[in-house]
């Protein structure tokens, strides 16, 4: 008895530990996202006018009223749904061919795509550089969405390949039994069965694509198509070296929230697709 009760408040004391250490990073951003520069500068712990010197929601409002802002969300939204769109689509005919077709090389498609995941992000910034300013891809939508595709896709077609394998091949067979032709039984039986599993690809591509830093600062120089992330790395205070640390602050929420928003309505729908695929029988 006594082993269980220990066990339990080893367990709760374990998760509240674990708990803090996550989300004292989210605080700490949240409180100065409410507080002045002077309040920051003097580290007064005030963060509405009312208790000395904090900002409140004026920093919020300032950020919003920032066109730069604005449009940087615009492009993130944009840039983000089109690519994943797309590596949805390319990963789950991709991965219903690998789960489904036997043709020589499909191993080595898999480890081709395992490499190309894996590769350095950094390393690809100056060919691409190079490249896109050529063919004129450069500060573009289609100049970020190529490389997210390409980043993604791999890891898409790893997760659905692992569903299609899971679906019993009777089913489809007596689809086509039934009348359906190939592209009828893919369409209306396989993929609404690996839903979960397009979900969570769906999930995956859309959070590397919103909060990617390193295409967006390297591939654009204007606001034409410049993402969040980088977007934020240019805000400047009064001068370039003082940055203002509470618009930043007020920045950095209002860029995280889509992604709370979606985990929060779509959690079980995320656990599910992570864990379906993960145990056979």
């Amino acid at each position: 008895m006594n082993s269980r009760i220990g066990n339990r408040v080893g367990l709760v004391v374990g998760c509240i530990l674990i708990m803090i250490w996550c989300l004292l990073p989210v605080a700490w951003i949240i409180s100065l996202s409410f507080k002045s520069e002077a309040a920051i500068t003097n580290g007064s712990p005030g963060f509405f006018p009312s208790d000395g010197g904090g900002a409140g929601w004026a920093n919020y409002q300032a950020v919003w009223d920032n066109e730069q802002f604005r449009r940087a969300i615009f492009n993130s939204i944009g840039i983000s749904m089109i690519a994943t769109l797309l590596s949805v689509v390319v990963a789950t005919l991709a991965a219903y061919a690998i789960a489904r077709l036997e043709f020589k090389g499909k191993k080595l498609v898999l480890s081709l795509s395992l490499a190309i995941a894996m590769f350095p992000v950094v390393s690809l910034v100056g060919p691409l550089f190079d490249m896109w300013r050529g063919i004129g891809l450069y500060d573009t939508w289609p100049g970020l969405i190529i490389p997210y595709m390409s980043f993604t896709l791999p890891l898409a077609i790893w997760t659905l390949s692992a569903f299609f394998r899971e679906i019993p091949w009777e089913m489809e067979q007596a689809a086509q039994v039934d009348g359906a032709t190939s592209w009828q039984a893919f369409r209306k039986v396989i993929v609404p069965l690996a839903a979960p599993g397009v979900f969570t690809a769906a999930i995956l591509t859309f959070f590397f694509a919103w909060n990617d830093f390193v295409f967006g600062i390297s591939l654009t120089s204007t606001e034409n198509a410049r993402p969040i992330p980088a977007s934020l790395s240019f805000f400047v205070g009064a001068d370039p070296f003082n940055r203002p640390a509470s618009l930043l602050a007020a920045g950095a929420v209002i860029a995280t929230i889509p992604i709370i928003v979606i985990v929060l309505i779509f959690q079980r729908k995320i656990v599910a697709g992570l864990t379906s695929g993960a145990v056979k029988g």
